[in-house]
């Protein structure tokens, strides 16, 4: 087949050949609109990191690679791409040579990984968390029958936390390889009982581990109005209450701490919004769910508001309302924040998406280890372990990091973990950084 480069659709590189996906064969892709983040680039690692055990997706694969070709043109614009540094953004500068010689060296070390077993799913591992996380809602909804409540509150918004660990690691397709059960699962466990929409995080979160850090690619880092990570924030601040919000920016690192506990009521208004425009959405996986989205949805509200009625005052409702949802978006903001925002951003067409393994590590910081911040941080403390095979259980990333660290020292690249406290203040750091930047233009 001759492919016409004028054509819409998609070409990204995979396994050394150069690929086109049709604009048909891009909407129906199970996973969304991730798939774009690479267009025109390497996409190799991610895709064998995202398709860990799916036997259709490397069917598919298998398909298109049959009219795979070279493309000079293509590998030449990736190769003269050069980074721009800017305040908080960082430029990209492993030569073209070192970068194969570390893409195939991480192959190796994935290959390694597979043999030792490491990748392998456990099954009896996640019942185990799946029954203990729903005996803490339980043991919260026992305590509310007692008379508890601000202890049953407190309980629920600790079980919130950790459905939130347990339907990330069933998105990520970690608990087993029958992908169908992990996602009707992750239905469960995220719309149902937690209030986050399974699909809007796939979404969100997928696009965040394909292009970690990257500017106009991760949703993750732009967090405007109320916060700027990079000059490039500022030029969307167009609105009049945008511009009125820019007057608080130079601010913004002594109250981002306070917003924290915001994180639950800003992740279940963007699931509500989301699940009832899955009907209209380009990609048919969308169209496809979005009737058990939306009841899922409907039904975790009905049983929070039923919640609340059965309390006896008002008073004690909005206490109990504010302290579950609150203490559940701070359980959930203090982890979410550290790993990430508190390292460096890369420009939107640097040639980092090109080196996976690379990226993952510049952008990402490991939490201290420990056996109760494993629990309570649901293994997101080996963030690095988690970006770079993000289908390997949870109970296996801590065996996973004497590898990465091993493999960082041989690659000469940074493995960065701190106690919670150094991290989080190289979080304020990065905004604090940016407060000064527009104070300086302000004057």
């Amino acid at each position: 087949m001759v492919v016409d480069k004028n054509a819409s659709g998609l070409r990204m590189k995979v396994d050394g050949g150069w690929l086109y996906l049709s604009e048909e064969l891009v909407k129906k892709h199970p996973g969304g609109a991730v798939i774009e983040q690479y267009r025109n680039a390497d996409a190799t690692h991610i895709f064998h990191a995202f398709h860990e055990g799916s036997s259709q997706a490397y069917k598919q694969l298998d398909l298109l690679k049959k009219n795979a070709e070279h493309d000079d043109a293509l590998e030449k614009e990736l190769e003269k791409r050069i980074d721009k540094v800017d305040i908080n953004v960082s430029a990209y500068d492993i030569s073209v040579a070192q970068e194969k010689k570390m893409v195939e060296s991480f192959e190796k070390l994935r290959q390694k990984l597979h043999d030792d077993g490491l990748m392998q799913a456990n099954e009896t591992y996640f019942l185990f968390k799946s029954i203990s996380t729903l005996s803490i809602m339980a043991f919260a909804l026992f305590l509310q029958y007692l008379g508890w409540y601000i202890t049953s509150a407190c309980v629920l918004a600790l079980a919130w936390q950790q459905f939130g660990w347990l339907t990330h690691e069933f998105c990520h397709q970690q608990p087993t390889k029958n992908r169908p059960l992990n996602d009707t699962i992750s239905l469960f466990f995220g719309n149902f009982l937690q209030g986050f929409s399974r699909d809007w995080w796939k979404d969100k979160h997928n696009t965040h581990h394909a292009a970690t850090n990257v500017i106009d690619h991760d949703g993750d880092i732009d967090l405007a109005p109320l916060f700027a990570f990079i000059p490039g924030d500022l030029c969307k601040y167009k609105a009049s209450v945008e511009k009125a919000i820019l007057k608080i920016v130079p601010y913004q690192h002594l109250y981002f701490t306070a917003m924290l506990p915001m994180l639950r009521f800003s992740w279940t208004g963007q699931s509500i919004q989301w699940v009832f425009k899955e009907n209209q959405m380009e990609y048919k996986v969308y169209q496809r769910n979005a009737f058990w989205e939306q009841a899922t949805i409907v039904g975790h509200w009905a049983w929070v508001f039923y919640q609340l009625f059965l309390l006896p005052s008002w008073p004690i409702r909005v206490a109990y309302f504010l302290i579950s949802q609150l203490g559940g978006g701070l359980l959930i903001a203090h982890v979410v924040t550290f790993n990430h925002n508190s390292v460096d951003k890369y420009p939107a067409n640097s040639r980092i998406l090109n080196n996976f393994a690379a990226l993952q590590i510049l952008t990402t910081r490991n939490m201290t280890p420990s056996p109760f911040i494993d629990w309570l941080w649901g293994g997101l403390n080996y963030q690095i372990e988690h970006h770079l095979f993000p289908t390997m259980p949870r109970c296996n990333l801590n065996a996973c990091m004497k590898y990465v660290k091993s493999w960082c020292k041989e690659n000469n690249l940074p493995y960065l973990v701190d106690d919670y406290f150094v991290g989080y203040a190289m979080n304020l750091q990065q905004l604090k950084n940016m407060a000064e930047h527009v104070h300086a233009k302000a004057a």
